[in-house]
């Protein structure tokens, strides 16, 4: 069954009225693929009626970031919410979503300015803002993200949190490729050589998930092991950062217990990120 489309706030308006029991949102920028798929799965097992948006969002990108050319595949985005059961389809346009200049807009205050806040400035407040949009807009009961953003998944229950937006924050576990690399509509951007350099990332994140209980220090050096040669590599890596974090502030983690260990780096012009969770030390 074709999913509803809508494109405006009316429309969305309109087919929410008549939702009966409980829903649940899949937010995605488009370009979907098996990582998404996976959490409209999710999402179908969770309510009685599941709703995806499909929302490139300008305000989460800074000058020079690729906006313009990220991948845009709306009829294919539409055939795979269909395949998996999706009631409605929202597909706003900047001007539905932002009608004039925002002037009031979420700060992701220290939470968004390390890590990839660091790296991204202005990236978080950018995407908390459009999030609470969807979820004043769509109303769903529960909204599904997936665990590969793990920096953003950690925010966006903190904004909930902090001003008690009624609504339940679930987690889809990071869906991999065959070959290790964590699912993103950017992979498609990767040359065969490229792609065999950001394979590091994910290597990385193995090595030091698997000394996690031998500490903080031997995770750090089991994943550098890994990313320096691919730093030095044709194409190299430009590593932006490797670190172990606290799952739910993203400080750095000090002591032994749950921690994500988390990596981003740039191959030619593509972003990349990834993260794994783990647990620091023996447990009891």
């Amino acid at each position: 069954m074709t999913p509803v489309i809508a494109r405006t706030r009316e429309e969305l308006a309109d087919v929410r009225s008549q939702v009966t029991g409980t829903l649940a949102l899949v937010p995605t920028m488009g370009a979907l693929h098996e990582g998404h798929r996976s959490l409209i799965r999710q999402a179908r097992n969770s309510a009685d009626a599941v709703a995806v948006s499909i929302f490139v969002n300008p305000l989460q990108f800074a000058p020079g970031e690729d906006f313009d050319r990220y991948p845009r595949t709306f009829p294919a985005d539409v055939e795979m919410c269909a395949a998996e059961g999706a009631d409605l389809v929202f597909a706003p346009s900047p001007d539905v979503m932002y009608p004039d200049e925002p002037q009031v807009t979420i700060k992701s205050g220290p939470m968004g300015e390390v890590v990839e806040g660091a790296a991204r400035p202005g990236h978080f407040d950018g995407m908390l803002t459009v999030v609470l949009k969807l979820l004043n807009l769509v109303r769903p009961d529960v909204a599904i993200f997936g665990q590969k953003d793990a920096q953003q998944l950690a925010m966006i229950r903190r904004m909930v949190a902090d001003l008690n937006v009624p609504v339940t924050i679930a987690a889809g576990p990071t869906v991999r490729e065959p070959d290790g690399l964590a699912l993103s509509s950017r992979n498609r951007y990767l040359s065969v050589e490229e792609r065999r350099t950001a394979l590091a990332l994910s290597r990385a994140l193995h090595a030091g998930a698997d000394a996690a209980a031998e500490g903080r220090d031997a995770v750090i050096a089991a994943a550098t092991a890994v990313l320096d040669p691919a730093k030095a590599a044709d194409p190299p890596l430009d590593l932006d950062y490797l670190v172990l974090v606290d799952p739910s502030t993203f400080a750095a983690s000090t002591g032994d217990g749950p921690a994500v260990l988390a990596v981003a780096g740039r191959v030619g012009a593509t972003h990349l990120i990834d993260n794994v969770p783990l647990h620091l030390g023996k447990e009891h």
